[in-house]
Parts: C-alpha cells; structure tokens; sequence
C-alpha cells in the first residue's frame, strides 16, 4: 500500500494459560488494514482470527490471555501502549467499532432495542468527541444526557435505521431484541457500528447464524455502507464464498499464524502458499470428489517449530520444520510466509501446473468462476471444513 495502513499488526504474539501450559494462540503475526479498505481474515476454527480481534479491541480475556509480543499501530499510534481507561474513553466503541457474531446474544432481552441504542449513544456519540473524560467516580447509569444532543442522536438513529433498511424505524426501536428476525438483528448491529461514525469496524463472522438469502443482503448493505463512508473494515470469516464476494484483500491463518495476504483477485486466482491451495482444492466442483487436507491441526500448547502447516505439507522441508517464513513478496501486494512458495521451484508447485495431489490447479474463485470467469459456478465452503 503506498499510503501508511490504517491499522498495523506487527509480530503479535499472543498466549493463554491453560491447565496444560501456555497455548501460544498467536504466533508473531503481521495484519495490515488501509484506509477505506476491507480486508477478510479467513482461516479454521481455532485459528487465531477472533483473538486478533480482540487483541485489537483491548478485551483478551484477563487474567488467563496476554499479549507476550509485537505492536498494534492504529493511525501510528500503539494501542499497547494506551491505559485501558484511555481506550474506552477513545478507541473502542469510537474510533474502532465491532460487529458481533451472534447479534442476540449482544442485546439485552430485557430492554426495547431504542433504549440500548440510546445508552449507545449517550456515551459514544459523535458529539462527545473532545469532552473531557468524566472522573471516574461519576455515576455513569444517572449522568444526565443532554437534551439537545439526545434529540440529534435520535435524529442519527432514525436516519441509520433507514439506511439499513429496517422497516418502520420508530416502532422498531420500541421493540424488544426476540421480536425481531436474525437478519433484523444484524440490520441493527451494523447500525450501532456504525453510529460513532468508526475509522474501523471489526465484523466477527456477522453472517454465520443466517440462511444464504439474508446473508448476500447483509453482506452487499455492510459492503455499500462501508464503501460510501470510506470506513474500513477487518472481515473474519470461514466462509471463502463470503471474502470473495466482500473482500478487497484477503489474509489467510493456520494455528496462529499467518501465511498469505494479497488483494482478493490475486488470492482466489495465484495461491501461494500450500495451504492456501489446499483451501481452495476443497471448494465442492461438479463430478469430482471433495477434497479435504490430511492430518490434524496442531496443539497450540506445544505447537511445531518452525512453519506450523509443514506436518501436513508435502512440499515441507527440513527448514520448515525449523525456522519460520519471513513474509516473501511473490506480486505487488501479495506476501507470502513459505520458503517454497507454489510456482517458484522444484519445492513449489509442479512445474506441470498440476496441484500438490496432481489435480487442476485452485486457481478458481469461490463462485466456481475461474479469474477470466468463464468458468461455471459451483459453490463455496468454509475453511477447513472439507470432509477428511
């Protein structure tokens, strides 16, 4: 990017205690984010996408999770280095906002959705920028909420209701969470992420929990919204189908580490990395078998030296079972953690084009289109989720 990224992941390393040892959930990871730009973050379950997440947000879970390395630069400044007081007065919920997976789970049951939405904004609107932060001592539930900033903020609400196409906002503000579907729910989560008018939203697989209908809706509406705000966005998701559709750019992890980041033409069309081929081989296709990657993801208590994907790899050698990949520029904006990158050599892909098992290459996008598509469509998957 020529532009300073957004937000800058440099060598985090992230561990929690168990009753086994440390599980070294992340293992020096790097993640760029530009501006205006939305990048999906694919990967198995297990892999590290939502401690990232909230690694970012400052909300790992204490005292068992802790950041044991790197930076998280966010408009060059460290998140790190800010006192947690400083970033919920600042970052989380304003600057940075998020996206949930489960959006029931995240409202109360109790309360109509307007007056959730209101507690919101009494705190975070973007109104309140620039006022000085309250003692701490200041009984927040009875601090007074101003009468003519409520009255703006309830004009934003209605207005962003609107936006995200929920019908009749003012009486779906007097409504309680469970009389709304799993779309609407989404509909309103996007809304509140989008309220404090972020630089960033963090999207934690919004459409796992929705039929394949709802979902193309919520992902084109969150698409329109972002782009026409010039917010950007960091997508994690299993769901391959769902990046390419959504996604600018796509970053790939295995077992805490990262291995492959390039623009999302790039990622579908010229895989570099073996396990990132592997990915894309197990998109169903018509009148050839599944495809799944053999072997088991490792324990991340005692996780393998080295690149963490060689014991399933075919192309791994000795020094992949060492030393880690430094990230390998194979294409302009596309890296790549391996010491064979596929197509660079005898310890990539073979020169015959054939993949790892000797099968046509995973060059196809998630659709079923091959990048000059032409190719028909033959649906998606989620990563890592192919039969064994």
């Amino acid at each position: 990017m020529a532009e300073p990224p957004l937000l800058a992941v440099r060598g985090l390393g992230v561990e929690f205690a168990t009753d086994d040892g440390a599980a070294k959930v992340l293992d020096r990871v790097d993640l760029d984010v530009g501006a205006g730009e939305v990048v999906g973050l694919v990967g198995e379950s297990g892999c590290g996408k939502t401690t990232l997440a909230r690694a970012i947000l400052g909300i790992l879970p204490a005292p068992a999770g802790r950041v044991r390395s790197g930076r998280i630069e966010f408009e060059g400044e460290d998140l790190l280095a800010r006192s947690a007081e400083d970033m919920e007065r600042a970052i989380r919920g304003r600057a940075i906002t998020f996206i949930p997976q489960d959006p029931y789970g995240s409202f109360n049951p109790l309360f109509a959705v307007g007056a959730q939405i209101r507690e919101l904004m009494k705190w975070k609107s973007p109104a309140r920028r620039g006022v000085p932060p309250r003692a701490p001592a200041a009984p927040s539930l009875l601090a007074r909420y101003p009468p003519r900033r409520a009255k703006e903020d309830r004009e934003r609400v209605r207005e962003l209701l609107e936006l995200v196409q929920l019908p009749r906002p003012e009486e779906a503000l007097r409504k309680l969470p469970h009389e709304f579907s799993g779309g609407q729910r989404q509909r309103l989560m996007i809304a509140m992420a989008l309220l404090p008018e972020p630089r960033l939203i963090i999207a934690d697989e919004p459409t796992t929990a929705l039929d394949v209908t709802i979902q193309a809706q919520i992902l084109a509406l969150l698409r329109r919204l972002v782009k026409d705000r010039g917010i950007s966005v960091l997508f994690t998701t299993h769901d391959l189908g769902t990046a390419y559709e959504l996604c600018d750019r796509v970053t790939v992890m295995y077992a805490g580490q990262e291995m492959e980041s390039a623009p999302a033409g790039s990622f579908f069309a010229r895989p570099a990395h073996p396990y990132t081929a592997r990915l894309l081989e197990s998109l169903p296709r018509p009148g050839r078998p599944l495809a799944g990657i053999g072997g088991e993801v490792p324990a991340l208590v005692d996780p393998p030296a080295g690149c963490r994907f060689h014991p399933r790899c075919g192309s791994a050698t000795e020094r992949c079972r060492r030393v880690r990949p430094a990230p390998r520029a194979v294409e302009a904006g596309h890296t790549v953690r391996c010491h064979h990158p596929l197509g660079a050599g005898p310890a990539g892909a073979p020169p015959d084009g054939k993949a790892l098992d000797g099968r046509a290459p995973a060059g196809n996008a998630p659709d079923g289109k091959a990048p000059d598509g032409k190719a028909p469509a033959t649906g998606r998957t989620r990563a890592g989720n192919a039969p064994p």
